[in-house]
């Protein structure tokens, strides 16, 4: 039987100081009971991966509410580190990836001078169609209708027609036109993705002078914190699924949210929904307001 890691001891010292049992982690996180007891043991050959060994430690300690940067930081020696290693030996160890791969270039070479010749075909076809098309328009045949002689229509001679039209296209003509003045719209609000940095996600938001924010739990329970511009958190607590947590940030033009596992949430900035382009499990969405907004 392994014994427990320091890190796993602290994590289990925390998990029980919470009331939580193994069943009762695995139903918060969504990390299998026997991955949990891998963490705690040190036992991370029964894991898929170095990389999810860091993502689920993550997980367990914000579950037990402790940082997990600062308790991978202390504990660094014990935790496996990335698989970039791996993944680099595995595809040097498969020459038959790269034959492939050599094969379809090869083969792509050797078809593209015939697409090329066939393109440039269509194009003098497509070419001739349409001259051929413009002369046949320049000179139309002419029909039976226009071989008709002319028939003269005399005019109306009636002066009470004539004087009722006449008055009637004068009274027309001195009706004034009015113009339609232009409507001025309001600029659109955009969201749009700046820098990622690690775990942090960087956004701006302009055409708004409002940072209203709400995050709403979808599938599992995750950890939900907000940062103002002092540094201070608000609402920091674990969140279960079907709740909700709003937050205004107007007056600050700027707010940081930390999510525990972003894959469980739906970040709402005034109704409209964000999706961040970090594939990260614990992320920090961080919204500012631009200049012209603020100065508003």
């Amino acid at each position: 039987m392994l014994l427990l890691t320091e890190l796993g001891a602290r994590l289990k010292e925390a998990r029980l100081a919470k009331g939580y049992s193994l069943e009762d982690l695995q139903e918060i996180t969504k990390i299998q009971k026997r991955y949990l007891v891998g963490i705690e043991e040190g036992n991370y050959s029964i894991m898929p991966g170095s990389f999810y060994v860091r993502a689920f430690i993550k997980q367990y300690a914000e579950a037990v509410g402790l940082d997990p940067e600062e308790l991978l930081d202390q504990f660094k020696k014990d935790v496996p580190g990335t698989q970039t290693a791996e993944v680099v030996e595995s595809y040097k160890q498969s020459p038959s990836r790269r034959k492939l791969a050599n094969r379809s270039s090869n083969k792509t070479m050797e078809v593209m001078p015939k697409v090329i010749v066939g393109l440039f075909i269509i194009v003098i076809i497509a070419v001739i169609s349409i001259l051929y098309w413009a002369k046949s328009q320049e000179s139309p045949d002419l029909g039976e209708d226009d071989t008709k002689p002319i028939e003269y229509v005399k005019p109306t001679t009636d002066e009470n027609e004539q004087g009722t039209s006449g008055e009637t296209d004068t009274e027309g003509s001195q009706e004034p036109v009015e113009e339609e003045e232009p409507v001025d719209e309001e600029p659109a609000q955009a969201i749009s993705a700046g820098a990622v940095n690690g775990e942090d996600v960087n956004f701006e938001v302009t055409g708004t002078d409002q940072l209203k924010i709400r995050v709403e739990i979808i599938n599992s329970a995750s950890w939900i914190a907000f940062r103002n511009t002092q540094g201070v958190d608000n609402l920091g607590k674990m969140y279960n699924p079907g709740e909700k947590v709003e937050y205004d940030a107007t007056a600050d033009g700027y707010v940081r949210i930390r999510l525990g596992s972003a894959a469980s949430a739906k970040v709402f900035v005034n109704d409209e929904e964000v999706t961040s382009p970090s594939s990260a499990v614990t992320q920090n969405f961080i919204f500012k307001l631009a200049q012209e907004q603020q100065a508003q």
